[in-house]
Order: C-alpha cells, then sequence, then structure tokens
C-alpha cells in the first residue's frame, strides 16, 4: 500500500519471482473498504509507507490473515502503535544470496486488482502471468515503443495502466520513468527532464492541460506519442497542434488486454480504434444477440490466446460467472461498430439515461458540455424524475477567470442536442469526486441528486424548443 515508487515495483518483480501473489491497494482505501481488500485476498505480509499506518493501526486485524508489516522507509518508533499486534520491521535491505525461481505456468496469478466498486463490494481481478506479457506486448505495438524510448507516467501503479508501462518497458528495451503523481502545472517540465519519448495520460487530463496558459514548455520536449484513451473528439486537434503530442486512443479493463486500438497512423478522433490481433469482440443486445453495425449494443470480448485475459474475481465465483456468461467478458459498457470496424464509446450501461421513452448517453451529453470554452470538467448522470423514469444532471466545473450562466449554457446544449438530452438541472461545483486514478465518482453526485443550489431549467421559465 505506497504511492508510486521504486519498492513498489521491487516487490512485484519479487512476487513473480518467488511465485507469490501481489495485491497493490489504492491508497485512498480506508475502513470497511481496506478491510475487505485484506479479508478477501488473504494477504499475509503488508508493505506499507508510514504515511498509511495510521489507517491500517485502525483495522481489527483478529479476522485476517496478515502476520507482519514492513513499513517503508520509516522515521520514527512504528512499533509502539501496533502493540504487538503484528510483526512489524522496516523493509528488509537487498541480499547478496538470491531465492530460487519458482517453476511457473502462464496462468499462475501474479497480481489481484481491486476494481473501484461503485456498486457493491469491490472485486479482486485475478491477473495472470501472461495477461501482463499481451498487455505489454500490445501496447507497445500500437504505441510504436523501440529500444531506448523513455516511457513517463505519472498515473498510480496500483493501477493496470501503470503497470502496463512497466511491462512495455520490459518486453521492447525502454526505460521507464515513474513519477510521483500528476501535476498539470508540472507535466511539460516533468517530459523535457526525463527525456520521455513516450506518455500515459487519461481522458480528463488532456482537456485541464488544455485549460492552462500557453507556455514554451508545451513544445520542450521529445516525446511523439501519448497513450490516451477516452480523450473527447474535440479535444484532440488542439491538443496535438498545442503540444506535438499524438494521440492514441484504445479499449482495455482490468479483466481484459488492450483489446481495441491502433498505431498514430490509424486514429480516427472520437473513435477507440479497430479490434487488435489474438481478440475476438460482439456488440451485443440484452440477450447477447449480435446487432448490426451502426446499431449501439454491450461489448462483449473473448481472447485467443490462453490467459490473456483475468481468470476471473478472487473469492467471488457468482461475480465470476455473471460476467463472463455464455463464453464472453461482458464489458458493461455500450459501444458501435462501425463499416470499417472501428469502435465508438456511447455510455456505461448503467450511466445510460431514461428519459420520456428515450435512451440518452451521458458521454455525448459530457462531449457537448465539455466543448464549451468555459467548462474545464462535467460529468452528466441520472437523477429520478418525479413523473417517471431519469432526468439528467449535470455538474460542472467552470475555468478560472470565468463566468458562466446556466441558462446560456442550455441554450448553447439546445443547439446541439436534442432536446430531450438537454440537462434539466444544472449543479456548479468547484470540483468534481474521483477515484485515484481520475475516473469520476458519479455514483457520488447520484447519491447527492438535486440541492438548494442546483439551478433548474424547468423552474427557470425558458421552453426549450422541439424543432
Amino acid at each position: 500500500m505506497c504511492a508510486n515508487r521504486a519498492e513498489f515495483l521491487e516487490v512485484l518483480l519479487a512476487c513473480g519471482w518467488l511465485g507469490a501473489v501481489a495485491v497493490p491497494i489504492n491508497t485512498a482505501c480506508r475502513g470497511m473498504q481496506l478491510n475487505h481488500v485484506l479479508a478477501n485476498s488473504g494477504a499475509r505480509l503488508l508493505v506499507s509507507e508510514e504515511v498509511n499506518l495510521d489507517v491500517l493501526a485502525a483495522l481489527d486485524y483478529s479476522a485476517l490473515a496478515v502476520e507482519a508489516l514492513w513499513v517503508l522507509s520509516p522515521q520514527g518508533d512504528v512499533n509502539a502503535v501496533w502493540q504487538e499486534r503484528l510483526r512489524v520491521r522496516s523493509m528488509p535491505p537487498r541480499s547478496a544470496s538470491m531465492a530460487p525461481p519458482a517453476v511457473l505456468e502462464d496462468g499462475d496469478p501474479l497480481v489481484i486488482l481491486y476494481t473501484s466498486g461503485t456498486s457493491g463490494l469491490s472485486k479482486g481481478v485475478i491477473c495472470p502471468h501472461a495477461q501482463f506479457f499481451w498487455w505489454g506486448l500490445n501496447t507497445g505495438g500500437d504505441l510504436q515503443v523501440r529500444p531506448g524510448d523513455v516511457l513517463y507516467t505519472c498515473l498510480p501503479l496500483f493501477h493496470t495502466n501503470a503497470l502496463n508501462a512497466f511491462f512495455q518497458a520490459l518486453l521492447h528495451d525502454a526505460q521507464l520513468v515513474v513519477d510521483k503523481r500528476f501535476s498539470a502545472s508540472g507535466f511539460y517540465q516533468a517530459l523535457a527532464e526525463t527525456g520521455a519519448t513516450v506518455t500515459y495520460l487519461l481522458g480528463a487530463m488532456v482537456p485541464i492541460l488544455l485549460s492552462r496558459p500557453h507556455n514554451e514548455l508545451e513544445r520542450a520536449h521529445n516525446v511523439r506519442v501519448a497513450l490516451a484513451p477516452g480523450v473527447p473528439e474535440q479535444f484532440h486537434a488542439p491538443f496535438i497542434q498545442r503540444t506535438g503530442i499524438g494521440l492514441i486512443d484504445g479499449y482495455g479493463a482490468t479483466e481484459t488486454n488492450a483489446v481495441i486500438g491502433g498505431t498514430l497512423e490509424n486514429q480516427r478522433p472520437g473513435f477507440m480504434g479497430r479490434l487488435a490481433k489474438g481478440f475476438s469482440a460482439r456488440v451485443v443486445d440484452s440477450q447477447d444477440q449480435p446487432v448490426a453495425d451502426g446499431e449501439p449494443g454491450e461489448l462483449v470480448l473473448r481472447a485467443e490466446q490462453p490467459f490473456a485475459f483475468a481468470c476471473g474475481y478472487f473469492g467471488m465465483p457468482e461475480k465470476t460467472v455473471e460476467a463472463w456468461r455464455n463464453l464472453w467478458y461482458h464489458t458493461g459498457d455500450r459501444v458501435v461498430r462501425d463499416s470499417d470496424g472501428y469502435f465508438r464509446f456511447v455510455d456505461r450501461l448503467k450511466d445510460t439515461i431514461r428519459r420520456r421513452g428515450e435512451n440518452i448517453s451521458s458521454f455525448e451529453v459530457e462531449q457537448v458540455l465539455s466543448s464549451h470554452p468555459a467548462v474545464e470538467l462535467v460529468a452528466v448522470y441520472a437523477v429520478k424524475s418525479e413523473l417517471a423514469e431519469d432526468e439528467v444532471m449535470a455538474s460542472i466545473v467552470i475555468k478560472e477567470g470565468t463566468t458562466l450562466d446556466p441558462l446560456e449554457l442550455t441554450q448553447y446544449c439546445e443547439s446541439r442536442l436534442a432536446y430531450f438530452a438537454v440537462p434539466r438541472y444544472l449543479d456548479f461545483v468547484i470540483e468534481l469526486p474521483k477515484t485515484e486514478n481520475g475516473k469520476v465518482q458519479k455514483y457520488k453526485l447520484r447519491e447527492l441528486g438535486v440541492t438548494a443550489s442546483t439551478w433548474d431549467l424547468e423552474c427557470s421559465g425558458y421552453r426549450l424548443k422541439r424543432a
């Protein structure tokens, strides 16, 4: 349980060598969620930074399998707070002697990664050795990583994106630079100082970088390409023009692999890419029947190489069967495939909004809202209607130094969206709740719902035109 640091990768490699299983824990984990991760995984050894000790000390270890705790770079007496509950010591120094390597198969687990658990308990995804091999090979191929490249990531190592970058470096004879965290103000300077040639971004990071004032560092680097899944279409060209960095979209999940993507030459802004070799994909309806190209449906996936996907959810056989039903992994994502084989993301199935008989993609509404010059970040989600079905609500962060009238924003949407997709409720907020890897936690926004400060279109007196 630690932030980005070298010891994280040392422990990961040691587990791989010994045949042990690593369980990276999100540093934001607390209380019941953290207890669930430790209980479900059956972890016996905890490795943590000192900053997490108060959080760890609050747990009841009597029902857990944890036997010992290694503390990274302790500054004081770490034993006092533990009162003999666990064997506590600093991380042992590197030894000249080495344990013999375990005899392993491709399908043996290397890592259990816990999902964000936005509904129900977090699920531990069992990731075998072979899965990371294919991650590194396929994604490194799309990025055209070559010997001598410097890969720079500021994303957390306890998620697949940064772990994937590590295996890209191993498989393609490149260097990996792991920064502590993302800093919009220091991002380009970090690229220049590290000599980076390849980097990694999340969809929300690109508009954040674009919202900052121009400076000479935006092009004072050697980066030729960034893996940047989920960047809204309207931000591709401005980012490339300002930075000279090509953007590669794609699709993958902790349970799967880099299944959809392409090289820089094959990018279509607004599309995730095409199916990678070694995988099968379908777009299906609620009965798992394929839909025609151009029609939205759930993306289901299958790997042709053994153990290129995860092996299920640890200790949750019912969840495993549910997700891999009918021999296909069900992503829970609604997509459209066009006649050229390019996939476009529509929405999470659970984020689709049903309003007055119409299905609305929150993603598509977000794209329109985020294209307004005063909007920095936005999240669109469903709240219950007093009549039936849903109403559309948006939480909006505006750019520093700007103002935005809700009616002006409504009229902006009106000319770009079907009338039924224009949000009824607008909330202007300072920030959006996010996970450690930058995903907006919409369930928290849904739980908060309409408040006294929420602007309501129906109470404003303005009526949308239906032409």
